[in-house]
C-alpha cells in the first residue's frame, strides 16, 4: 500500500509544546484521520440505510408472519 504526505500549517508554539511532549503527532494525525473516515462512512451508510428505510416504507405485519410460515411450511 502506498502512501502519500499531507502537510499542514499549525502555530508554532504548538509545534514546540507536540516536541517538548514527545508527542508523536505524526502517528496521532494519521489514527485521528482514520477515526475520521470511519465515522464519516458510518454515517453515510446510516444516511442510505434511513432513505432505504423510508422508500420502502411500513410492512404490514400479517404480511411479515405470512412470509415467516410460509418459510417454514416449506421446509
Amino acid at each position: 500500500m502506498g502512501s502519500v504526505v499531507i502537510s499542514i500549517r499549525v502555530p508554532k508554539k504548538l509545534k514546540e509544546e507536540l516536541d517538548r511532549l514527545g508527542i508523536n503527532y505524526s502517528k496521532a494525525v494519521r489514527e485521528f484521520l482514520e477515526e475520521l473516515v470511519r465515522r464519516e462512512k458510518a454515517r453515510r451508510l446510516r444516511e442510505k440505510m434511513e432513505e432505504l428505510k423510508r422508500s420502502i416504507g411500513r410492512i404490514d405485519e400479517d404480511l411479515a408472519s405470512r412470509f415467516v410460515r410460509e418459510d417454514r411450511n416449506a421446509r
